[in-house]
């Protein structure tokens, strides 16, 4: 019987807080252990995450229909900054009241204090660190998108290809085992009572912030076209739900398509704008990411400042365009820039990783409805002069 990552992730954390009640001190330090090898290859992969999604990714984004993909990559961009931006101003002004800030020892050099350690390490350092495999990364995909050769490019997409297979097989499947373990650790150290109150709360806010950000978007879509918002947000709300259900964008793009159409976005501009926007839009990921990080901040005693976070938005908003398409590809790509720009440590990640994935399903429903408001957007500021360039090749033909 298949279960998905969710229930999955839910029975880890169920099973883990049973266990830190029962277990012995040795059977802690055991998964511990497990935990311990596991963030040492997380470590390890990251940077090469970084590399091999974030330069393929641009090197493909620059090629192709032109100004078509400059606007629809330029909206999209906004709205996902966006999306960080009213996360960040509602989780700093939110949080602070319901959440006990410094609640896990305030020291966030060293969080884990309460956590076992394993009976050994095995070191694993990576090959370059995440900030330079950002910039190369940049400086590659730049550079692939504005030349004409081709090998290198398929280079980096067959490296994508073999980290994605890494992912898909390796680190989310071992993801329930690793949440398991950290929950485990955490309530034999007395500290579970807070996390589980830190989810449902920052939960709650999430799914609120999803639904405003997607209300944004549509009134913003339809005072440009003039489109009855409702009946827009109607014809979208399959999409959702089967969103829902994948916790993939891209396999949503089908159902995202068929109902973008419906909301009579034109064809070429559908065909061409939603896939695209299953890469590169994900504000509903963005906005749980930057809400959990925030929570993760606030336990760990840290300082949340708008100098601080906006460049993490930012960077955020471009390193999604690396974002695999698996269930918790997102967040894989934002451990690169949690560990840089945040000062997240493996403890920090852990519990990010959690927050992120038990409402993954609701962040990916969030990114598939907003790109049909994008599509109609794009449609109206670029849809006349398709229609003048399809007709010119009938022409011509």
């Amino acid at each position: 019987m298949k279960i998905g990552l969710l229930p999955r992730l839910l029975i880890g954390i169920a099973l883990g807080i049973i266990s830190g009640l029962v277990l012995p001190q040795w059977g802690i330090e055991l998964f511990a252990t497990f935990n311990g090898l596991f963030g040492n290859f997380l470590n390890f992969i990251i940077p090469l995450i970084i590399l091999a999604f974030i330069a393929p990714g641009i090197g493909e984004l620059g090629k192709g229909a032109g100004k078509l993909v400059g606007l629809t990559a330029g909206v999209a961009y906004g709205s996902t900054v966006l999306a960080g931006l009213l996360a960040f101003i509602v989780g700093s002004n939110v949080f602070p009241n319901i959440l006990t800030v410094g609640s896990l020892g305030g020291n966030f050099e060293n969080p884990e204090e309460f956590l076992l350690e394993g009976f050994f390490q095995v070191e694993m350092p990576p090959v370059m660190s995440v900030m330079t495999a950002l910039i190369l990364a940049f400086v590659i995909g730049i550079g692939l998108a504005s030349i004409n050769g081709n090998v290198l490019q398929k280079g980096f997409e067959d490296l994508r290809s073999i980290i994605e297979k890494v992912i898909q097989y390796v680190i989310i499947p071992l993801l329930p085992i690793h949440i398991f373990g950290i929950f485990a650790n955490m309530t034999y150290g007395g500290q579970v009572a807070t996390i589980m109150s830190t989810f449902i709360k920052v939960f709650a806010i999430i799914i609120v912030l999803h639904l405003v950000m997607l209300t944004l978007q549509y009134t913003t879509a339809s005072a440009l076209s003039k489109k009855n918002i409702f009946t827009s947000i109607k014809n979208m709300v399959p999409a959702y739900f089967t969103a829902l259900g994948t916790q993939s964008s891209a396999s949503t793009i089908p159902v995202t398509l068929r109902q973008t159409k419906k909301n009579n976005v034109k064809d070429k501009i559908a065909e061409f704008v939603v896939p695209l926007c299953a890469n590169i839009h994900l504000s509903g990921s963005t906005i749980t990411i930057v809400s959990a990080a925030m929570a993760v901040m606030f336990l760990n005693g840290m300082e949340v400042t708008f100098v601080e976070v906006f460049p993490f938005i930012l960077a955020l908003g471009l390193t999604m365009i690396a974002a695999p398409g698996v269930p918790g590809g997102a967040v894989m790509s934002a451990i690169g820039l949690l560990q840089s720009m945040l000062g997240f440590n493996d403890a920090m990640l852990s519990l990010m990783i959690a927050l992120y994935l038990t409402q993954d399903s609701f962040g990916t429903a969030t990114n598939v409805t907003g790109d049909g408001a994008i599509s109609i957007v794009v449609d109206k500021l670029m849809g006349n002069q398709v229609e003048t360039e399809e007709v010119n090749e009938k022409k011509s033909a």
